[in-house]
């Protein structure tokens, strides 16, 4: 999973790590990514993480900010 590969440098607790995993899971079942291999799943993972350096913990508010990213 791109998103767990992206964590391993970093500093983030149980709680935000659980965030993000739901916001990745949740993003990538919206744009119907099922390969976690694709391309898109990397910037999806890339995108909720640069969120959550922010500080932001919220799993719905980590999906909008991919998706926003996305769509731009």
């Amino acid at each position: 999973m791109p998103l767990y590969r992206l964590l391993q440098n970093g500093a983030f607790d149980p709680d935000a790590v659980a965030a993000m995993s739901a916001a990745f899971e949740e993003t990538c079942r919206v744009l119907g990514l099922a390969d976690r291999s694709d391309s898109l799943c990397n910037f999806v993972a890339q995108k909720i993480l640069e969120c959550a350096r922010t500080g932001e913990r919220d799993p719905t508010r980590l999906r909008e900010c991919a998706l926003k990213a996305i769509n731009a």
